[in-house]
């Protein structure tokens, strides 16, 4: 489904690279967790990987077209479609409500949103166990709450592939469990997850471990 082929990056002539020869391949339904130190590149691959950063040499596959071969009007139009991502801040704003930062995919089509986009945020929000909440601001939902109307967010456009850069390094344990259970039930009804995480007892969860240490890959299972 998509593959990084020689990925190389660096973020400023002269800089240490910070991917060195990178080559990946993850398959339609895998869990992927990235695993790997502060600053070994493990969300540069992330970010490569989703679309969100170009690299500085190799390409990223998917689907077997390479992507940043795109127009950048084609590479939006993927993202809009079939590619999503989630942060480990939410990066809501504040002041719509739960169910109005679920519809802002919709508004980059310049138009008002339907009965249908709406009732699919709605479905989003049920997805994540909060229907009951979708007029609240996000400064009335706790911390696992607004990240799981980042989740909803991802969802609303049906993407294939879900990307999460530490999506519970901010949360308590007991709240980034029930993330993980939910990304788990996302991925065993077909949603390919690839996922940046420092916690070992999460990345055993996943059925693809890939390991970066100095812009390596020092183990892939």
């Amino acid at each position: 489904m998509l593959s990084a082929i020689d990925l190389h990056h660096t973020y400023a002539p002269g800089a240490t690279p910070v991917l060195r020869g990178v080559n990946v391949a993850i398959a339609q339904g895998d869990f992927a967790c990235i695993m790997g130190r502060s600053g070994s590149g493990k969300s540069t691959l992330l970010y490569a990987l989703s679309t969100l950063l170009r690299p500085t040499s190799g390409q990223v596959l998917y689907q077997g077209r390479d992507v940043f071969g795109l127009s950048e009007r084609q590479r939006n139009a993927l993202r809009g479609s079939d590619l999503a991502m989630i942060f480990q801040m939410h990066h809501l704003l504040p002041a719509l409500s739960a169910l109005e930062n679920v519809l802002t995919p919709f508004l980059a089509r310049l138009r008002p949103v339907g009965a249908k986009a709406v009732a699919r945020g709605m479905e989003c929000l049920s997805r994540v166990g909060l229907a009951d909440k979708a007029r609240r601001l996000p400064g009335n939902l706790s911390g696992g709450e607004q990240q799981r109307v980042a989740i909803a967010r991802a969802l609303a456009c049906s993407p294939k592939a879900l990307f999460a850069d530490e999506p519970t390094g901010s949360l308590d344990s007991g709240t980034g469990d029930k993330i993980m259970d939910l990304l788990l039930e996302l991925n065993a009804e077909g949603l390919t997850v690839v996922m940046v995480t420092h916690q070992p007892d999460y990345a055993a969860l996943a059925n693809r471990v890939i390991t970066i240490a100095d812009g390596r890959v020092a183990q892939a299972s």
